[in-house]
């Protein structure tokens, strides 16, 4: 277990510390949301109007790019390994004392925490938004985040692990992450799209990411769906709640993180 734990912080401290020596990438990091935020919200907030009592589209979208910015983040785990395996840094690290389920687990926790770093930024501009903030917000915000992470950062390392080069990986991760990030509900709510559309949504994982971290800042944690499931998502006649959209992402993770481990134990 000792090593274990010692091979967890060693990577992830080298993919901490490779994000902060890249100054670029923190502010972009930053910027980027933030942009889509602008050119989305503000641009569109006029043209929609409010989508529910008191939730106009800024509000309705600002959560959604909070879970983005921390699920693009995290998605860049997989390209990082396939840059190590192309390198010859991830043959050292296997021949290395290192436990190979230490190597994934620090990938995954290395970009996490550098993607939940990125979400808890964008808090900065949430009173001006119009959400104001509480310790049990944040507290909470963290937690689901953190689940968002570990599913993203598992998934991608999996799909790396199939892939042959980097340029294949950058084909199909592009091809995969478009439906995962627009049919998600980031957009429009989840209610309001046709029933065979509405039913491909709620089998993205990701939807019910952005329907948690939504009703947080709505709502606050452990209140039922926003507006009555008007916004929120309804299945089978239930509308989710926070801590049961959690659950889902939570089972999704851990599911994608244990194919992610089975395959790099096979990685020759």
């Amino acid at each position: 277990m000792r090593e274990l734990y010692r091979a967890v912080w060693v990577v992830a401290y080298r993919e901490l510390l490779r994000f902060l020596q890249e100054r670029s990438r923190i502010l972009f990091s930053i910027a980027v949301p933030l942009l889509n935020l602008v050119i989305f919200g503000v641009g569109l907030n006029h043209l929609i109007g409010s989508l529910a009592p008191g939730v106009n589209f800024v509000k309705f979208i600002f959560p959604a790019m909070i879970t983005l910015s921390v699920m693009v983040t995290s998605l860049n785990s997989g390209p990082s390994l396939l840059l190590d395996r192309e390198t010859g840094y991830l043959k050292e690290m296997l021949v290395s004392p290192l436990s190979r389920v230490g190597i994934v687990l620090g990938k995954t926790a290395g970009f996490g925490a550098v993607a939940i770093g990125q979400g808890l930024m964008m808090l900065v501009v949430a009173p001006l938004v119009g959400f104001p903030l509480s310790v049990l917000l944040v507290l909470n915000l963290v937690l689901l985040l953190v689940l968002v992470s570990l599913a993203m950062s598992a998934l991608s390392i999996a799909i790396a692990l199939r892939s042959q080069s980097l340029e294949s990986n950058q084909v199909v991760m592009q091809f995969l992450t478009i439906p995962l990030l627009f049919l998600s509900g980031v957009f429009f709510p989840v209610s309001s799209v046709p029933q065979w559309l509405a039913v491909i949504t709620k089998l993205n994982p990701v939807t019910y990411a952005v329907d948690a971290v939504r009703q947080l800042f709505v709502h606050g944690a452990g209140q039922r769906g926003i507006t009555g499931g008007d916004l929120g998502i309804t299945v089978f006649g239930h509308v989710m709640t926070v801590w049961q959209d959690m659950l889902v992402v939570a089972v999704v993770g851990l599911l994608l993180l244990q194919y992610a481990l089975w395959s790099f134990n096979r990685e020759e």
